[in-house]
């Protein structure tokens, strides 16, 4: 294997335990033990902590090396309103007429709760007619994943706000989408220390 491929297999295998929770925030990123656990040497692990410092999953802190972002809560508050503006911008970039989708809408609930609503994000952001909606959504799902994974300790009723943006999505309704996305955030906006909570918590 090459040392560009290595790099890649390393950077996907650490952004997945980052977004899972594997490390927990603040942590210390070791390249020569994550070097060990993943069976490479410690340049590829570098390189793909410094890609993922790029996509804001890891943060490089002079004089100690790599680490887990600590996440507070204006800093989650402004996640949240990013992520409303961008699902916002995304459904007015779309074209004037849209199709209803083909009937597969049940394809998302294989996956856990922070899965679906990133599928969800990226399929409204992938209708708009401005490609940066897209690129600006996957990194935006990327550095929220964890935090939605642990969502629901903190608000109610998660999986029926799931339904609602499935069923708005699948129809097209913009207005009902613009309704559900303000509410949506603004639950989480007002939860941000609970989930916070959870999250520092969390296993």
């Amino acid at each position: 294997m090459n040392a560009g491929a290595t790099t890649g297999r390393v950077h996907e295998a650490l952004r997945r335990q980052i977004m899972e929770r594997i490390f927990r925030p603040g942590e210390r990123l070791d390249p020569a033990l994550l070097a060990k656990n993943l069976a490479s040497s410690a340049t590829p692990v570098r390189e793909a902590l410094h890609i993922l410092t790029g996509e804001g999953l890891v943060e490089a802190r002079a004089g100690t090396g790599f680490h887990v972002p600590h996440l507070d809560e204006p800093g989650l508050k402004d996640l949240y309103a990013w992520s409303a503006d961008l699902v916002a911008a995304a459904i007015a970039s779309w074209p004037p007429q849209l199709a209803p989708e083909r009937p597969n809408m049940q394809n998302l609930s294989r996956s856990n709760m922070a899965d679906n609503v990133a599928g969800i994000f990226l399929r409204i952001a992938r209708l708009s007619c401005n490609s940066e909606h897209d690129r600006a959504m996957h990194m935006l799902n990327m550095r929220l994943h964890a935090v939605r994974t642990v969502e629901n300790q903190a608000i109610a009723q998660c999986e029926s706000e799931l339904q609602s943006w499935r069923e708005a999505l699948h129809n097209r309704e913009r207005s009902a989408l613009r309704r559900i996305n303000g509410t949506y955030h603004r639950r989480r906006r007002r939860a941000a220390a609970a989930i916070l909570r959870a999250l520092y918590r969390a296993d």
